[in-house]
């Protein structure tokens, strides 16, 4: 039984690859089946039909035959191949008597041009079909008009029509359904890249505040020890000591961030909380020890969602690390987050006039944003000179992702930042994030105006 089904699997799929070869059987078998039918005579009325009761005729024959050789080209010609056998069905009613069963041809080619149109053109052609047929066989057979034979081309043609409808109307659902199905997973998979894309973007977002301000402290740290080593080696000491806590910091970090990419399936919570505006304390004292003067005033610090206590954390963390790499020398840096209704305000300022990009008229913007100008040497408290680099009293280039990044996580939030110049000299960055942080929304980075990107 089951090689019996599987080799009528295999014939299945071969005849539907050769639609030809299948019309072509199928023509035959019908002019096998119209030769066969016009051997039998109807019965009397009380008895069933006679097979070899008569004998067609050869113009009969003829007409069966041209019948069943359009049907080759019922895929291709539907209409035409209908308009052939429904006129030689018409022929065979007007000449012949008795008449053979050419009309079986009309009937398959009634079907094909149900199963292949629209329902409004298989009502116009069908109704066409089935009263010309049907008429040809009333007024001119031999046979009353209300004969079973007379009504039989009616229930015949007609069925042709609706199996031919009910065909179509199932291709067009399975259609439908697997055009769905295709359609949907199309869209899983771009959600799963955007997705994808998304979380790339936040890891990247993540490790350059991680790796920026603690690279920055180190630089700037590293730099100072190089120039107080041989006059006060004392303070070299002190630099140094800032250099492995910030490293430190920058570590432990970058192993929390790896651990959890590492990490196989849904990751775990991490043990250690979030940083946050409850910390802002010590993230500002290692700018201090740094030697840039940080003055804070900060409200509801302990009762903002960890999502924006994350995100103002943050922006202040990036603000005050461009004002610490970029803003010259003997600046201030001022710091404030206060609560408006349903938002929060974070604001850093700072006074800087050192850098290029800041006179008017000044050169074109270097690749970080600073006009390619190094930031000149600063004094920090004590009275010794605090290199603004390392060594060899140059910044690395940032990238340009600092802001990018700043916008991301507070349009990510539904707020808006803006960045820019302050009249008189200066830079300001300000941050409204909502109380009421839309953390599921995608992220639209950009859509936060700004200008005079330093980063």
């Amino acid at each position: 039984m089951t090689t019996l089904s599987s080799g009528f699997a295999r014939a299945r799929r071969w005849l539907r690859g050769h639609p030809l070869a299948f019309d072509a059987a199928l023509a035959f078998g019908t002019l096998a089946a119209m030769i066969c039918g016009s051997f039998t005579a109807p019965g009397d009325g009380h008895g069933p039909p006679a097979f070899g009761a008569r004998t067609p005729e050869l113009f009969s024959v003829l007409l069966m035959t041209l019948s069943a050789a359009a049907l080759v080209l019922r895929r291709r010609r539907p209409r035409q191949v209908l308009a052939v056998t429904g006129a030689l069905s018409v022929v065979e009613y007007v000449l012949m008597e008795p008449p053979a069963p050419v009309v079986m041809g009309t009937v398959i080619a009634l079907y094909t041009v149900a199963s292949r149109t629209d329902r409004p053109t298989t009502w116009r052609v069908g109704l066409l079909t089935t009263v010309a047929v049907t008429a040809a066989a009333m007024v001119f057979g031999s046979t009353p008009w209300y004969s079973q034979e007379n009504f039989g081309v009616f229930a015949w043609t007609g069925l042709a029509g609706a199996a031919g409808d009910a065909v179509r109307s199932r291709r067009a659902f399975i259609d439908a359904i697997r055009e769905r199905a295709e359609r949907a997973e199309r869209t899983r998979e771009e959600e799963a890249r955007r997705r994808v894309a998304e979380e790339r973007l936040r890891i990247a977002r993540d490790l350059h505040d991680v790796v920026a301000h603690h690279i920055a402290l180190v630089n700037v740290q590293a730099g100072v020890a190089a120039h107080v080593m041989d006059k006060r080696p004392d303070q070299a000491k002190e630099a140094l000591a800032h250099v492995r806590d910030a490293s430190r910091s920058a570590l432990n970090e970058l192993r929390v961030t790896v651990g959890l990419l590492r990490q196989q399936g849904d990751p775990e919570a991490p043990t250690e909380p979030a940083p946050g505006l409850a910390v802002l304390g010590e993230l500002v004292d290692t700018f201090r020890n740094a030697g840039l003067p940080v003055e804070v005033a900060c409200a509801d610090r302990d009762r903002l969602p960890a999502a924006v206590d994350l995100a103002a954390y943050r922006v202040i963390q990036e603000a005050l690390t461009n004002v610490r790499k970029h803003a010259g020398a003997a600046v201030r840096a001022e710091v404030s987050v206060v609560r408006v209704g349903a938002t929060v305000e974070v604001t850093v300022l700072d006074n800087g006039r050192g850098s290029a990009w800041r006179r008017p008229g000044a050169g074109p913007v270097g690749g970080d944003g600073t006009g390619g100008t190094a930031p000149r040497a600063r004094t920090a408290p004590g009275g010794d000179a605090h290199a603004g680099a390392g060594a060899d009293g140059e910044e690395p280039e940032s990238g340009g992702h600092g802001l990018v990044g700043m916008r991301e996580r507070v349009t990510a939030l539904g707020g808006a930042l803006t960045a820019g110049p302050r009249y008189g000299g200066g830079f300001r960055v300000h941050a409204i994030l909502p109380v009421e942080a839309r953390t599921g929304e995608p992220e639209r980075p950009g859509t936060a105006g700004g200008t005079g990107i330093r980063r």
